[in-house]
């Protein structure tokens, strides 16, 4: 597995795990021993970047899934988390998509006890990589990060990130402390980071590390490429998205439905296709993969070079916009 560097002085595998999917009920169904293993799996594969959130799972289990998985591999894990989900008694209220409302609290008060809390979950005393998980749009973005940088003086914390911002809110977070990496959604399906974000990355010496980039399953699915899917069962949280309704379903598959034959033509997996092709614009992708055989897909995409010829193809067939209701 290649290596990939983060902002300044922190080293990740060029694919890493994004567990938010190891949750019962995202999904599907899995149990914990099922997910202790697929995060233990891409260990062996040569993943070092692990991604959780104290949001994941009920009252923390995410982090907890995760701290048992690493257990007595410490030393092999980059590990990264997320935090500033609150209660509706403490937060403000914000909307992430998917027809949710959430609250959250960026304030120096709640950063300190996310940190302690967060660590103990996790069972470590050092977090690698920690993300604010969304603005707070009561607190100023550099007031937040001014006390997350006191947690890396404190050794709590060896890197900071940032997770669905601006670019505008990068710059002015970046002026208090450096950003090791910026978490955001980016794939064929959902190109919008290219616009301000990446330029904004650049500017700032900071990674990008990109979420759903299999575009929620659906560029990693030949049931959904193929058009075999019509429409998400409610228990699916996907039937929430705009981008899943049966209506949009099929206008995706006509802009995405390509990808299975051109994936196809050389030599490769429709989702390793995508991979790759995040992998070649700089980004550091974290899919999710519950089952053996999704992770070793995803796990050979990891070494994957593509030719300048095939990006450009890739570049041409999925432009920015291409499918329906992408923004979610």
């Amino acid at each position: 597995m290649p290596a990939r560097s983060l902002g300044a002085g922190l080293t990740v595998s060029a694919l890493g795990l994004g567990t938010i999917g190891l949750s019962p009920g995202v999904y599907g169904e899995i149990s914990e021993d099922e997910a202790v293993r697929a995060i233990r799996g891409a260990l062996d594969g040569g993943v070092t970047l692990i991604d959780t959130a104290d949001a994941y799972g009920s009252r923390g289990e995410g982090e907890r899934l995760v701290g048992r998985a690493i257990e007595g591999r410490r030393e092999e894990v980059v590990l990264s988390t997320k935090f500033g989900y609150a209660g509706p008694d403490q937060g403000r209220r914000i909307s992430v998509g998917y027809r949710m409302k959430l609250f959250v609290d960026g304030s120096p008060e709640h950063v300190a006890r996310a940190i302690d809390a967060s660590l103990e979950r996790l069972g470590v005393d050092r977090i690698d990589l920690w993300y604010l998980h969304f603005p707070d749009p009561g607190v100023a973005v550099e007031e937040t990060v001014g006390a997350m940088a006191e947690q890396v003086r404190a050794g709590k914390v060896g890197h900071l990130g940032l997770s669905n911002v601006t670019a505008d809110e990068l710059r002015r977070a970046a002026a208090v402390h450096p950003i090791a990496a910026v978490q955001t959604e980016y794939s064929l399906w959902h190109r919008d980071p290219e616009r301000e974000l990446i330029p904004a990355c650049d500017e700032t010496g900071t990674g990008l590390v990109a979420w759903g980039p299999l575009g929620s399953g659906f560029l990693a699915d030949r049931r959904f490429l193929s058009g075999e899917i019509k429409e998400m069962p409610g228990r699916d949280f996907r039937s929430r998205n705009a981008r899943f309704s049966p209506e949009n379903l099929a206008a995706n598959v006509s802009a995405f439905g390509s990808i299975l034959d051109l994936a196809r033509q050389h030599g490769y997996t429709p989702a390793q296709l995508a991979l790759a092709w995040l992998m070649a614009k700089g980004a550091v992708p974290i899919p999710g993969a519950g089952r053996p055989q999704h992770l070793a897909e995803n796990l050979a995409a990891g070494g994957l070079s593509l030719s300048p010829e095939l990006l450009a193809e890739v570049d041409t067939r999925f432009p920015a916009a291409a499918g329906a209701a992408f923004r979610a």
